[in-house]
């Protein structure tokens, strides 16, 4: 087994709290080997994969994760078996995952109903709400806004930290990178184009007379829509769902996140902490790579 450790520094923090787990487990460390970092984060980015012998099977993983974080590290656990996989595809979330804001909430804000929003996005992405409900509820309140914001907002878009790095290391090892967006197809577009992506799937963002018209477009991109789309797209490239990738942080995301064959929660709501298999807090969104082998 190995343990991968990110940190968002420049050197390795104390690891007392994941010593101590590794210890009581009866595992051992027989390797450590330093990780490469992009040379873009060099100067705040460290990592390090530790060998693990002894009683490794006693170890459950995420609750090294969750220890991990005591030592402000990112730590995931993989066997040699889920390193060696050759992922092919790899979907993202994009609100709070590639970019850092909900764009309904951005919306909102110059709608002048930024608060009553908010609210209701932070409780559906903590799996509070019904998706289909509470963004049906959301878009209507948008009614009236004048498309210009739209494409405002579209165009000042803050990355995530990291996504450009991931980017461009998926294109140069020939993976395809596809957006899967309980958002706006609007933002999604202008996602794809800066960050060299493949394709997207989201909401459509219905627009009359240069108006928001407030009003749903069928199908709305839940979690259901997610986890079937990344079914279809594996199916379309004749590969199996183990050699898949999904990146997200709501719970909406969580059937792509366990239906992938490396889930990685990013930043997440603790309700997809607890439930995914892999995730990165600390670090980038390049802290996915090291989870590929």
């Amino acid at each position: 087994m190995q343990l991968t450790i990110l940190a968002n520094s420049k050197a390795i923090p104390p690891l007392t709290s994941l010593e101590r787990l590794l210890e009581n487990s009866g595992a051992r460390v027989i390797e450590k080997t330093p990780v490469p970092i992009p040379k873009s984060l060099a100067d705040r980015r460290s990592g390090v994969r530790l060998s693990l012998a002894g009683s490794v099977d006693q170890l459950e993983p995420r609750a090294v994760v969750l220890r991990g974080l005591e030592d402000g590290v990112d730590a995931n656990l993989q066997s040699s078996e889920e390193r060696a996989v050759d992922i092919k595809l790899a979907v993202f979330d994009m609100d709070s995952t590639l970019i850092q804001c909900e764009v309904i909430d951005e919306l909102a804000k110059y709608a002048g109903v930024g608060d009553r929003v908010a609210e209701v996005t932070e409780r559906a992405m903590r799996g509070e709400l019904d998706f289909n409900e509470s963004f049906t509820e959301r878009l209507g309140l948008l009614r009236g806004l004048d498309a210009l914001v739209v494409r405002e907002i579209a165009a000042s878009l803050p990355f995530s930290d990291g996504a450009h790095e991931l980017m461009l290391t998926l294109r140069a090892r020939g993976i395809r990178t596809v957006i899967l967006s309980g958002g706006f197809d609007v933002f999604a577009e202008s996602v794809v184009n800066v960050l060299g992506m493949d394709d997207f799937v989201a909401n459509t963002l219905e627009i009359a007379d240069n108006k928001l018209t407030g009003r749903a477009v069928p199908p709305i991109v839940n979690a259901d829509v997610k986890q079937a789309r990344l079914i279809s797209i594996a199916d379309s490239m004749s590969i199996d769902l183990s050699q898949t990738m999904a990146v997200g942080d709501g719970a909406n995301d969580l059937k792509m996140l366990k239906t992938a064959g490396i889930g990685v929660a990013f930043r997440a709501k603790p309700v997809v902490r607890e439930q995914a298999r892999y995730q990165v807090t600390h670090v980038g969104l390049e802290g996915a790579l090291y989870l590929m082998g």
